[in-house]
């Protein structure tokens, strides 16, 4: 197992730059993600970290071993592409043994090898058959296995759930996880699903236009978002404009057109002043629903459009101008019991008071 650490990096396509100073720390036998819309710079991150890109300026190290120049070949890194890019016309087993014969590894060391690790993928049987043959999931995993039997210090994979359908995704999330965790590696995936991020990442880093917003563990950036686009893209919230009327400490008070609410700062460095205008984040599911009003952190509505799905329902809350999404978990409020006026109320620390 060894370290990743980005020192300051910066990328730059001509005029454009992709990566601005950026620095990264991820942990020895991390399963770390790298989270972000479209051009947020992932990609381009995890090529630098490949050696197929070279930065500017700034310093990639695997453990105390400065990489930043090094060639790919020489980095020791297993990559995973998105489009698996198997050769057609090589059987699986021949797919598999490629790089360990790039790398002059005695034959017989390349057969136990590659037996070894096409077992471990649950792919032995079908060894002799040719990608052309296989599903998708079972190009998935000879692909991992390609990454793998080299013995890589550390894997690379770039969205490589991308091109399965919804069953079998979630299916090989946890496999990924599973091989990550058993084979002992540090490991950084490219997604800009946040699903495959929130459920088997021990750590993310949301991007933005080449600059890391946040870093965390999985809960803390869903629950702490520290700006607005954070909270905006790692699941669905409701954003309420206010003032801060008072902050003591990590909690202030504010003022919205739906009432006053109290809440945590969601960056405890950026403490804002008294009438600062702030954004606050409240979750869907966070939300009670209620015929009596708790007093604290309540608005008053009733709920217009519901979905019921059996387990949860969603309601299109109405208070006043402000529509609100509320989810309920065990849903009491459908049918008939949804009529009438209803009270939703949040915990102060589901409350994110968030300023920019």
């Amino acid at each position: 197992m060894i370290s990743i650490r980005i020192q300051n990096l910066t990328k730059r396509f001509g005029a454009a730059t992709a990566l601005h100073g950026l620095s990264l720390e991820i942990n020895p036998g991390e399963l770390f993600f790298l989270l972000g819309p479209s051009g947020c710079g992932k990609t381009t991150l995890l090529r630098c970290l490949a050696g197929f890109y070279l930065p500017e300026e700034g310093k990639i190290l695997f453990g105390d071993q400065d990489v930043t120049r090094l060639p790919p070949h020489k980095r020791n890194t297993g990559m995973m592409f998105q489009s698996y890019a198997l050769w057609p016309h090589m059987t699986v087993a021949e797919n598999v043994a490629f790089g360990l014969e790039e790398r002059k590894v005695p034959k017989p060391e390349v057969r136990r090898r590659v037996g070894e690790m096409l077992e471990s993928m649950h792919m032995a049987e079908f060894a002799d058959r040719r990608p052309p043959q296989l599903s998708g999931g079972q190009q998935q995993r000879v692909a991992l296995a390609r990454a793998l039997v080299i013995r890589p210090s550390c894997l690379l994979l770039d969205e490589p759930l991308s091109n399965l359908d919804a069953k079998l995704r979630l299916e090989m999330r946890a496999e990924i996880r599973r091989v990550c965790k058993e084979f002992q590696l540090t490991t950084v995936y490219v997604t800009h699903d946040q699903k495959e991020a929130l459920s088997i990442s021990d750590r993310m880093a949301v991007l933005e236009s080449g600059r890391i917003l946040q870093i965390g563990s999985p809960r803390e950036v869903y629950c702490r978002p520290v700006r607005t686009s954070v909270a905006h893209f790692i699941g669905e919230t409701n954003f309420i404009a206010g003032k801060v009327l008072a902050q003591t400490g990590d909690v202030a008070t504010v003022e919205t057109p739906i009432g006053r609410f109290d809440g945590v700062l969601g960056d405890p460095r950026a403490r804002p002043a008294v009438g600062a205008a702030v954004t606050l984040s409240i979750r869907p599911e966070c939300w009670k629903l209620s015929r009596e009003s708790p007093g604290r952190n309540a608005v008053r509505g009733r709920i217009g459009e519901a979905i019921y799905l059996g387990e949860v329902a969603q309601y299109a809350f109405v208070a006043g101008s402000t529509p609100l999404k509320i989810f309920e978990l065990n849903p009491r409020h459908v049918g008939p019991a949804a009529s009438g006026e209803l009270f939703a109320s949040a915990a102060p620390e589901d409350v994110v008071v968030l300023s920019e």
